[in-house]
């Protein structure tokens, strides 16, 4: 059998792109050695969102007292909870398997090799292709600490995979994953400590976003513990974790540890030995096509050395590389990627940060509008959040955005369409934001920003 391309892994970056090439004619096969879905939809994305609605849902319970509704005896069931995840990721999976028989993409399960470039091998069986696209994705990067290899020491996809009941928990890592598991066990009774290396948590966002996500998270009851480094984890009667903070050795108990310190491309025992594909930076080289150091193997996402390891710009890169392969123009600009959190509030941000505007050389403007005035955010008792938007000084087209506050997750796109399409403020202040929505702070952001503009011209 020979086929117009190969996938191998069917991610959200590889089940993508599969599906767009075959709606472009392509005769496609996918090769996948363990779930439909990926890292995203079955250890990651889906079910740490999953796990996070349902923490939330409890917060909404503790805070109903607020709202003149008095809720009294109300149990945790970890089981029932897993066992939601569990089908929210069997009913996404169905779902993809729906679209490759409705696109006549067949499913090969299975390890693959790459043997040449139109080869791979996949057990027994060989298959002759014209392309080929990678997209296996990443695994959990396992800094080399002494004791890691300990029982209840966790990588998000053991702390995910099945109900754990604990009551101590020490996070290694202050990122995305750190974070978004902490507030989901904290919420579900479990005590928390985050130790992370940088000065801050999520140190790759707007620096008030950190600094405000601490405070709340503090006040929650979790411990931080910034400008950390572990040194060894050992076993007595709960596990230790030992860290060096402040110029003092200390230490913390806790029944399980996760390392949350990142994760890191997984493409080992992918290619033959003669096979010689270039790499970089731990991924895969590819051009600006994700064409490889190989011609006609191609690859994406997390496994592929460019670009930030988002679910959705895998996605995106998945379609780009094949119509990449069609001689055709790419369909996503691949500069303007959202970013998300899902603690809550709920964090985003999009383009430029101020300190790359600034590492830049480029004059900016920022406005903000601090949601505590937003009518829909009074109402939801969460008013601790803002929105920060930037637009260039001279040109006032809109460079990024910075949001914290409720549905933020949402919010991004509009910014990501004001910026792909390089509007004005002049143009983004000529839209009607409905009342009452959290969508409103968008327009409030933009008027601020404008006034700051008109105020800047005139000193000038």
């Amino acid at each position: 059998m020979r086929y117009d391309l190969m996938v191998v892994g069917a991610g959200p970056g590889g089940y993508v792109a599969a599906v767009k090439a075959a709606q472009l004619g392509m005769k496609v096969a996918v090769v996948e050695r363990q779930w439909l879905g990926g890292t995203c939809l079955n250890c990651g994305c889906i079910p740490t969102k999953t796990l996070l609605h349902a923490a939330e849902t409890l917060r909404e319970i503790k805070e109903a007292g607020e709202n003149g509704i008095q809720v009294s005896d109300v149990h945790i069931d970890l089981n029932a909870i897993y066992a939601k995840k569990d089908n929210v990721v069997a009913q996404l999976t169905q779902g993809i398997e729906r679209l490759f028989k409705a696109n006549k993409i067949e499913l090969i399960q299975g390890a693959a090799k790459i043997t040449a470039a139109d080869t791979v091998a996949v057990g027994d069986m060989t298959y002759q292709t014209d392309k080929i696209l990678i997209a296996t994705g990443s695994k959990p990067a396992l800094p080399p600490i002494p004791g890691s290899d300990l029982a209840g020491v966790v990588t998000s996809d053991e702390l995910l995979a099945e109900a754990q009941s604990f009551e101590k928990l020490v996070i290694i890592g202050g990122g995305v994953i750190g974070v978004e598991l902490a507030s989901i066990f904290n919420e579900y009774g479990c005590e928390v400590t985050i130790i992370e290396a940088a000065s801050s948590l999520l140190p790759n966002f707007d620096g008030e976003i950190s600094k405000k996500l601490a405070v709340i998270l503090k006040k929650r009851g979790i411990v931080l513990q910034t400008k950390a480094q572990v040194t060894e984890i050992i076993k007595e009667d709960k596990l230790i974790c030992k860290y060096s903070a402040k110029g003092k050795e200390q230490e913390v108990a806790a029944d399980k540890i996760l390392i949350a310190t990142g994760r890191t491309a997984m493409f080992d025992n992918l290619f033959a030995p003669e096979l010689a594909v270039k790499t970089e930076k731990q991924g895969i080289w590819v051009d600006d096509s994700f064409e490889t150091s190989v011609k006609g193997i191609y690859a994406i996402g997390d496994v592929a050395s460019r670009g930030a390891q988002l679910a959705h710009l895998a996605s995106a890169q998945g379609v780009n590389a094949v119509v990449a392969m069609q001689q055709q123009k790419p369909v996503y600009r691949l500069d303007v990627v959202p970013a998300c959190v899902y603690t809550t509030p709920e964090i985003a941000a999009v383009g430029l940060s101020e300190a790359t505007a600034q590492e830049k050389g480029i004059a900016i403007i920022v406005g903000k509008y601090t949601m505590a005035a937003n009518g829909k955010t009074v109402i939801a008792g969460n008013t601790l959040g803002f929105i920060k938007v930037l637009a260039d000084a001279e040109s006032k087209k809109i460079l990024g955005a910075h949001l914290m506050c409720e549905r933020a997750t949402d919010l991004v796109s509009e910014f990501a369409t004001a910026i792909v399409n390089e509007l004005t403020l002049d143009q983004v202040t000529s839209i009607i934001h409905p009342h009452p929505t959290y969508n409103e702070g968008i327009g409030a952001a933009y008027e601020n920003l404008a006034l700051l503009a008109e105020k800047s011209a005139k000193d000038e």
